[in-house]
């Protein structure tokens, strides 16, 4: 067996035990040194093209997943996802379109006071997380969407994020924004803000780490 069928196989192994998405770096640690971890994704890829079952990329990650035009077929065995408010769907937009946004923020672009229900939705949900505290009198916290949100709505990076010019006739996005704003990392470091005591970061974690092999 050729170098790359068999890292395609290894990486096939891993994502299939694996509990979420996996980065090439995650693949790259579990693999021999010098393994083409993109070579194997592209083989895994061509390979299940067209199956029921294909490869994805969502929140940076790889993971196998249904077809999209099969998804009907699981309707009756996946639980009814929580629907969210018309005003949780409002501050979640908000909330992608420009964070790191504080609840005054928010509150701006929606024109009316954000709910704090609406917003312990969004985190308990983890759809949201807060990203630290703006260098501004009174210190708000800010808020950011979570590598969940971009795996919920099927996104490999906030870049993907679609209708920009529908949120901005929805008055969702701001009108008067600067001439250089773009749609920001959720991976780019915090350069304006104190980050939280609580907001450490999260590494990926599976049942196949080494701590966890009895």
């Amino acid at each position: 067996m050729s170098d790359a069928l068999e890292t395609a196989r290894e990486i096939e192994a891993l994502l299939f035990a694996a509990a979420g998405p996996l980065t090439e770096a995650d693949l790259a640690k579990r693999l021999t040194e010098g393994a083409d971890v993109v070579g194997g994704l592209a083989l895994l890829a061509r390979r299940y093209e067209g199956h029921g079952v294909v490869l994805a990329n969502v929140a940076g990650g790889w993971r196998f997943q249904t077809a999209e035009d099969l998804a009907w077929l699981m309707t009756e065995e996946r639980d009814e996802p929580r629907r969210l408010s018309k005003a949780a769907q409002e501050t979640l937009a908000i909330i992608a379109y420009h964070q790191p946004v504080t609840r005054a923020e928010i509150e701006s672009v929606r024109g009316v006071q954000a709910s704090k229900g609406t917003l312990d939705v969004l985190l308990e949900l983890g759809l949201v997380r807060m990203r630290g505290r703006r260098r501004t009198p009174g210190r708000p916290v800010t808020y950011g969407t979570t590598d969940a949100f971009l795996e919920h709505y099927g996104l490999a990076t906030l870049s993907d994020l679609p209708g920009m010019a529908e949120m901005k006739a929805a008055g969702l996005l701001s009108l008067d924004l600067p001439p250089d704003f773009v749609v920001p990392n959720p991976d780019a470091p915090i350069t304006d803000e104190d980050p939280l005591d609580a907001d450490a970061p999260e590494f990926h974690v599976d049942f196949l780490s080494e701590d966890s092999v009895p």
